[in-house]
């Protein structure tokens, strides 16, 4: 993944240090059982040397109008969390640890200063509309249209869009893809800068699962992970409904982790 120079909070992000994997592990090492000092020492370099990682994980919110500064602050709250908390008898990357709670931590915050509340009214919209759908799709024998949908609930199409889309979570870029064991790999894992060869072939993986994918279902992933687009945005620019959109979208997704 390749940033422009930017500075955030002073920092030129071009010159953010990125740690090996042999690296970290001897940081954590010297953080749980080094002295004083050593754990010191060792706490900021680890700190300083997983600032890319936190860069990486705010790109997936700056979409949201919130302060870049604010977001990066509040990721480094989540990355010092991460190393203070990590418990290396776990035998996980650090990466796969922290992310999540970097995430964690830039969720919260959005959470507590959002001023954006979806209403009751829409909420009960949206749900009602899910309960049609499926009813429409068991009717029918295949997933009805938004205009089938609003007919059915005897209101305008565009109400319907609006308020399913008000209450969709976006699908994370570091939403769990694979499990075994204590070791979890997410998409971010996938698709993050190659440090070595396992990181080497989980890249070749996604790419070989990526081509697997029709030009349409690309072009969405590329447009809603890479370009930050909502679904609606998306849906006007291919031009297709909002639940086509969420529908391939959802596909595509799937076929990458049966591939994975």
């Amino acid at each position: 993944m390749h940033y422009n120079k930017v500075e955030i909070c002073g920092v030129n992000t071009n010159s953010l240090k990125v740690l090996s994997e042999e690296e970290k592990k001897r940081l954590i090492g010297l953080i749980h059982n080094g002295t004083p000092e050593e754990r010191k020492k060792a706490r900021e370099e680890m700190i300083n040397g997983n600032l890319k990682l936190v860069l990486s994980v705010i790109q997936k919110f700056v979409t949201r109008g919130e302060n870049l500064d604010d977001l990066f602050q509040v990721g480094v709250i989540g990355l010092i969390k991460a190393i203070d908390n990590f418990d290396p008898s776990l035998d996980v990357r650090f990466s796969t640890y922290g992310v999540p709670m970097v995430c964690g931590e830039l969720r919260r915050y959005l959470r507590d200063n959002n001023s954006i509340r979806v209403s009751r009214s829409m909420r009960d919209t949206a749900y009602h509309a899910m309960q049609i759908k499926e009813e429409l799709t068991n009717l029918k024998g295949r997933e009805p249209t938004i205009e089938e949908i609003a007919e059915k609930m005897g209101v305008d199409k565009q109400q319907v869009v609006l308020s399913l889309e008000a209450i969709v979570e976006p699908m994370s870029l570091y939403e769990p893809v694979f499990s075994e064991g204590t070791d979890t790999i997410y998409v971010m894992d996938q698709v993050g800068d190659s440090t070595d060869d396992n990181d080497w072939l989980e890249e070749i993986a996604i790419k070989e699962a990526i081509k697997n994918l029709s030009d349409r279902e690309k072009k969405i992933l590329n447009l809603r992970y890479f370009k930050g687009k909502t679904q609606m945005e998306v849906a006007d620019e291919i031009g297709i409904s909002q639940a086509q959109v969420s529908r391939i979208e959802k596909g595509a997704l799937n076929s990458i982790k049966k591939d994975l």
